[in-house]
């Protein structure tokens, strides 16, 4: 059998003896969803992520996939090369990976191992045998118990609490080891070296990755000097008068190979909002229009309440309008209309007359 289930291997240094207990480890061939080709590479189960060797000797691994981004596990019906080879595709949120064990059973069991770490249940559509059946329920108990009692890790300084000098470059990431490594495999077209706290929180550490045959991560401490400023701790350190100094001596070393990690954080284009449906109550998302909203019609000037009154009392017209100079020309249609009154007028003007001599006789 290619592939066998061991236990936590004993040993002194080394990254390997650092890793979580090895629930299962053989040869698979691997290609990821960036990969163009396949690589046989030494395959590890420890704790719920896979490490990758060049061989099954080596102490440092060139590889890491975190389960924790598992969706399904299916099996590649596709012809290989080699006639007894079983291919496997490891489908996780962030793309494919596609593995080839040597045999069927060898399948079997990876198929087993994996969903044990990553649903912490012995699955029952596998066709194994009841010992294997065993002794994947004792990697799911080991896997829970690890889980529990796994001592909580200190959460990194924030650059705050770590008294730098100077401005913080953008290349900066409060996160820790591991999460850099994460940051810099999933984000290669952002750059290959980012600034980070150390572990004691009281230093700075680089982490850079660079592909040789797989992700290759290196860590540089990065300490204060009393005198002020920062000394690159490698075995002729080199010192820098701030933390931007620090990144552009590393790719000035490297002659650009490594550059700084800058991630941009993704924004929404459009605007979106949930509301529920009045008929069935169910909530669905809506995307806004992205039209410009039509302009509310604007409002009639606010009038003075006097003048808005159908009741509401003109000015009194200035007479000396009628009397304005008109020129003297008797074919002149305004003059006419002015110094001719009309028949009512006459009539009125009479009545008017009539009734001031009677009044002024009766007085008499």
């Amino acid at each position: 059998m290619a592939a066998a289930s061991v236990r936590q291997r004993s040993g002194s240094g080394g990254p390997r003896a650092q890793l979580p207990p090895c629930y299962y480890e053989g040869y698979l061939e691997k290609r990821g969803p960036k990969e163009k080709a396949s690589r046989r590479m030494w395959t590890c189960l420890c704790g719920n992520s896979l490490y990758f060797f060049n061989n099954a000797k080596d102490t440092h691994y060139v590889e890491k996939l975190d389960l924790n981004g598992f969706v399904s596990l299916k099996d590649d019906c596709s012809r290989d090369r080699n006639l007894e080879a079983a291919r496997l595709i490891l489908r996780m949120k962030d793309g494919e990976t596609k593995l080839t064990a040597p045999n069927l059973e060898s399948r079997e069991l990876w198929k087993g191992f994996l969903y044990s770490v990553t649903e912490l249940n012995v699955p029952s559509c596998l066709t194994l045998l009841p010992g294997q059946l065993q002794m994947l329920k004792e990697v799911v108990d080991k896997e829970k118990s690890r889980r529990r009692t796994r001592t909580p890790t200190r959460a990194p300084p924030s650059p705050l609490s770590v008294p730098l000098v100077g401005e913080i470059p953008p290349c900066f990431r409060p996160v820790s080891r591991t999460e850099a490594e994460v940051l810099l495999e999933r984000h290669p077209d952002c750059g290959n070296m980012l600034l980070r706290p150390g572990r004691d929180g009281c230093s700075l550490a680089v982490t850079t990755r660079q592909d040789l045959n797989g992700s290759v991560f290196r860590h540089y401490r990065v300490t204060q000097r009393d005198q002020g400023g920062y000394i690159i701790d490698v075995e002729n350190p080199i010192p820098c008068a701030s933390l931007h100094e620090v990144i552009d001596a590393l790719v000035e070393k490297t002659a650009g190979t490594l550059q700084p990690f800058l991630l941009e954080e993704p924004y929404e284009e459009n605007i979106t909002y949930v509301s529920a449906n009045d008929e069935n109550g169910e909530r669905i998302l809506h995307t806004a229009p992205s039209s410009p909203l039509p302009k509310a019609p604007a409002l009639p000037p606010k009038q003075d309440r006097w003048s808005s009154s159908p009741l509401s009392r003109s000015p009194a017209p200035d007479r000396r309008i009628l009397t304005s100079p008109v020129p003297a020309s008797p074919t002149n249609p305004m003059r006419r209309l002015i110094l001719s009154p009309s028949p009512l007028t006459q009539s009125l003007n009479e009545e008017l007359k009539m009734k001031l001599e009677k009044r002024r006789a009766s007085q008499e």
